[in-house]
């Protein structure tokens, strides 16, 4: 299969030549997962490597691509060494619709094993892009679901990192449920699970903690990606050490691996500007925004925001609505991204509803900017991992609506581990959500009553506040010089540009 490749950005001419690491920066090879929250944190690690002396050459798809072109073009701007790299993605050659070339484009679970399979035929012009590129790469850093990307640098004789975008505390539980074969002794469903090797108690059901990896049809895909992240040199991940200590050391210490938390990456930059270019184009004028929210008390909004990935039914819209109503007039900032006709419909009345009180955001929002301005005191959020690590970064304490995934165990740490969160009561997963038909699974009640235990004091929410703000000054301080992410991050690229060099001695003896 032939693959075109069309390259945007810069690159650094250098010549080639055994003495080539005397004349150029190292150039690291980043190969996010095509997904959307995947990708968000890969550009800010592309961003941060780029700022610290590194050449940076990042992969993506051509719809990926026009979806971060945002970031992308502030790039080019800004002179930072960064080459954005398209290769066509081979959709049509598994199966999959024209253009589903990211994971929230999926519309149905069949369709995931076909995306994998797309994903995997990536190598063969990727490993052909790179033994042609100049200057030539030192290390390729993949997330940790691109198994396929262990042939590809094992061919070129590159080091290679693995990145995990998920918390440390879902990659550990994880590994240790697989471990002590924990779900296997557990029959139904709704059964609880106590989670192993934690320091403190934590009991889950088993359909919260049961990954689409475990299930027996993605064996064969499930034993390359461990393959993969067990001949890896090094872990990267988006966490910090002061905020999962004792997670990052039994990790470690279980694995093996030399692990560099270098999070969180989202405090990659603080100006407006840049929080606001994350991820797509924002639905919604900065400066709108901003206005709005400079009306209002500090620490008295709360925003509502479930990711990229997550729908709400019409009923469950309503009763989120409804909730917001009820919880003791405090202002709010909904972000919704349902399309259906009937939903809009409701949103228009509940709009004129709570007019001057709420403010409702139609698409892609720059979640990062809301989180960090003083008017806003709480999140109501999915618990995927870079929503989780955006509130913490900001101080802000959270109410939890895990979906999937990752999301139920991300809810536990900041509930029950970190004690910064408020559970609004949600049980079972969901993903492919009907937005018309499907029953509301939390009722207006729990959401008001959630909201309001984070939002209106008290001893419960001024300790939680007080957690939380603790927290952030620790994020802040770790992306500093000489914090912990920004010694792993040196330590990172040494380790790189190292072992570049013993493999490239090998190859020439």
């Amino acid at each position: 299969m032939t693959n075109q490749i069309v390259i945007n950005g810069s690159g650094n001419e250098t010549s080639n030549g055994s003495s080539r690491h005397k004349q150029r920066p190292p150039h690291f090879v980043l190969v996010p997962l095509m997904a959307q929250g995947h990708m968000i944190p890969m550009v800010d690690l592309a961003r941060l490597l780029a700022d610290a002396g590194s050449t940076v050459t990042f992969i993506t798809t051509p719809v990926n691509a026009a979806r971060i072109r945002p970031v992308a073009d502030r790039i080019r701007l800004s002179g930072l060494p960064i080459t954005f790299v398209e290769l066509r993605f081979p959709a049509a050659e598994t199966g999959l619709p024209d253009g589903c070339e990211s994971v929230d484009l999926i519309t149905s679970a069949d369709l995931f094993k076909p995306f994998f399979e797309a994903l995997s035929l990536l190598a063969d012009p990727l490993k052909l892009y790179l033994s042609e590129l100049t200057p030539p790469p030192d290390c390729i850093i993949a997330d940790s679901m691109n198994c396929w990307t262990a042939s590809v640098a094992r061919s070129l004789g590159l080091p290679r990192f693995i990145f995990h975008g998920p918390s440390c505390f879902f990659i550990f539980c994880s590994l240790m449920l697989r471990q002590h074969k924990s779900l296997a002794a557990v029959a139904g469903d709704l059964d609880p699970v106590v989670l192993p090797d934690l320091p403190q108690r934590i009991e889950m059901l088993k359909v919260q903690v049961v990954r689409w990896m475990d299930r027996p049809e993605w064996e064969k895909i499930s034993q390359e990606v461990r393959a993969a992240e067990a001949s890896a040199q090094g872990v990267v991940m988006n966490t910090f050490e002061e905020l999962e200590p004792w997670c990052l050391e039994r990790f470690r210490k279980t694995t093996g691996k030399t692990v560099w938390p270098i999070g969180p990456l989202s405090l990659y930059k603080e100006e407006v500007e840049s929080k606001a270019a994350r991820g797509k184009a924002s639905s919604i004028d900065t400066e709108l925004l901003l206005g709005w929210l400079k009306t209002k008390p500090a620490d008295s909004v709360v925003l509502i925001s479930f990711g990229s990935l997550s729908r709400n039914s019409l009923s469950q819209l309503v009763e989120i609505g409804r909730g917001l109503e009820e919880a003791a007039g405090v202002p709010f900032i909904w972000v919704v991204k349902e399309t259906a006709a009937e939903a809009a419909s409701w949103m228009e009345g509940f709009e004129e509803r709570t007019k001057g009180r709420g403010l409702l955001i139609r698409g892609w929002a720059p979640q990062a900017v809301i989180l960090a301005h003083p008017a806003v005191g709480g999140f109501m959020t999915h618990c995927g991992w870079n929503s989780t690590l955006e509130a913490v970064a900001a101080g802000v304490p959270m109410v939890t609506w895990p979906r999937f995934g990752d999301q139920f165990l991300n809810e536990k740490l900041v509930v029950e581990v970190l004690q910064i969160g408020v559970p609004v009561g949600a049980r079972l997963p969901t993903l492919f959500v009907d937005e018309m038909s499907q029953e509301a699974q939390v009722k207006g009640e729990q959401v008001g009553e959630a909201v309001v235990r984070v939002m209106a004091g008290g001893m419960e929410g001024e300790e939680m506040r007080r957690r939380a703000r603790g927290l952030g000054e620790k994020a802040r301080r770790t992306m500093e010089e000489g914090g912990s992410s920004c010694e792993n991050l040196k330590r990172m690229m040494e380790v790189a540009d190292l072992q570049h060099h013993v493999h490239a001695a090998k190859i020439k003896i």
